[in-house]
């Protein structure tokens, strides 16, 4: 395909997502459809869909209109492209600009143009960020780094790192966390090569290992909402004995096989097979929230989100926080994670919990900004008082 050809093919698929299909959805029925599409031609159509989805709303100004062809103009007039040489009709690229095209756009002014955030949600994102706000709402639009897991129990950093550029993938530490590795260069290798084969590495955000690392020490660990495993395996790695649980055991598919190639064990439970009497040192609860942390993987996310899907998100943490505390142990932890960076699922959350649950504390309670290095994380630590003993 030639660029233009890409352009004209990302227009048609952000015209089917404006017409109400899921983004994966959209990419998919493309590709199916498209047959003479090579793997590059794919990514690169892909990299083009995603970014006028993370800069959805200043591209919509930038190009003069609201439709898949003018988020594109808009999305390469921020990236100073030859748009002539790409809308020329030629070898089933767009057509040329009209002079209207032409006139039309205008730099971006207002705040929700600017950090490409639904205007609802401005005065919660400033409110939870402070004078961070401005400039995580534009890291938000970037790229999110690809960063592995590297499993220590298997193979040290140096080893993954000789081993990966033996196969011309380069890699960095990455300072959110001692197991992670930053790819610079050919990340399509990485599940290709033979360090993730061999259970060396795990493809797993740092900022989310930095998570699993900050978790107290203990013997036995429940991951209450598991979903693909990447914290159950972390959890796992550091010697734990790891049961995963997930409400919709189907997330959970891939966990037997990972644990396989990483040379762990996880026990996989359904909710009806997790035992009342079970009792654990560390129970996290990786809570379904909004993914403001991660909206530069998922970026759709944040046009879908509502105020009352936001609340309902708030109801669910709650409940799982009530319900997963009671797989306890004595002196064990209760963990709640979210990749949001919103007060009212993270700190809210926290101060509600302690104030249904007396006799409970906050140990830690700790952020990871969206940055380079990884995406937007939240983490508290919660813990019971001992009852004291009775002096004679």
């Amino acid at each position: 395909m030639t660029p233009g050809a890409r352009v004209a093919a990302a227009i048609e698929i952000i015209d089917d997502i404006l017409a109400g299909q899921a983004a994966e959805q959209a990419l998919t029925r493309w590709a199916r459809g498209s047959r003479f599409a090579g793997s590059k031609d794919r990514a690169a159509v892909r990299d083009l869909v995603f970014a006028a989805l993370r800069t959805w709303r200043s591209d919509a100004v930038l190009g003069g209109g609201e439709d898949g062809r003018a988020r594109m103009i808009g999305r390469l007039r921020a990236e100073g492209a030859d748009i002539e040489a790409l809308f020329d009709d030629a070898g089933h690229a767009p057509a040329p600009l009209t002079e209207e095209e032409q006139q039309a756009g205008a730099a971006p002014t207002g705040i929700g143009d600017r950090w490409n955030l639904p205007e609802w949600l401005l005065p919660q994102w400033q409110a939870a960020l402070g004078d961070a706000a401005e400039a995580t709402a534009l890291i938000a639009q970037d790229r999110a780094p690809i960063t592995l897991r590297v499993n220590t129990r298997l193979c040290s950093v140096a080893d993954v790192v000789s081993a990966l550029e033996s196969e011309q993938v380069l890699t960095e530490a990455n300072s959110l966390s001692p197991t992670a590795l930053t790819v610079l260069s050919n990340p399509r290798r990485v599940r290709q090569s033979q360090a993730y084969t061999d259970g060396w590495i795990e493809m797993q955000d740092a900022a989310s290992q930095a998570v699993v690392d900050a978790i107290p020490d203990g013997t036995r660990a429940l991951d209450y909402c598991a979903g693909g495993g990447g914290k159950a395996l972390a959890l796992a790695a550091r010697g734990f004995t790891v049961w995963a649980h997930d409400i919709a055991p189907g997330r959970m598919a891939d966990i037997p096989d990972r644990a396989e190639r990483a040379a762990v064990q996880i026990r996989v439970v359904a909710p009806d097979q997790l035992p009342a009497k079970e009792k654990f040192d560390v129970v996290l609860c990786d809570a379904p929230c909004s993914g403001s942390g991660a909206w530069r993987r998922s970026p759709e996310g944040k046009w879908a989100l509502t105020q009352g899907r936001l609340d309902e998100l708030n109801s669910i943490q709650d409940e799982i926080l009530d319900t997963a505390m009671t797989h306890l142990a004595t002196g064990g932890t209760l963990v709640y994670v979210t990749c949001s960076v919103l007060k009212c699922e993270n700190e809210d959350r926290i101060a509600a919990f302690l104030e249904r649950h007396p006799g409970w504390t906050c140990d830690l309670q700790k952020r990871w900004d969206i940055s380079a290095e990884g995406d937007g994380f939240f983490t508290a630590h919660l813990t019971q008082a001992q009852t004291p003993l009775t002096q004679p």
